[in-house]
């Protein structure tokens, strides 16, 4: 079997790259993505400790 000429691989033509003020967008929503979601994770945190500390009324 005789695989043609550049079609697996990175044989072929390399794809054009991103503008950098595309990649710079998805890093800046990526990183507020991320804060946001530390943000979402501490507040649990926090209201479940609170809640605990509540204790349950008898």
């Amino acid at each position: 079997m005789i695989r043609a000429s550049g079609t697996a691989g990175f044989q072929g033509q390399s794809a054009t790259v991103a503008s950098s003020r595309l990649t710079n967008a998805v890093a800046a929503s990526l990183a507020v993505a991320a804060l946001s979601l530390c943000l979402i994770v501490t507040l649990t945190v926090m209201s479940t400790k609170a809640t605990m500390a509540m204790g349950l009324p008898i």
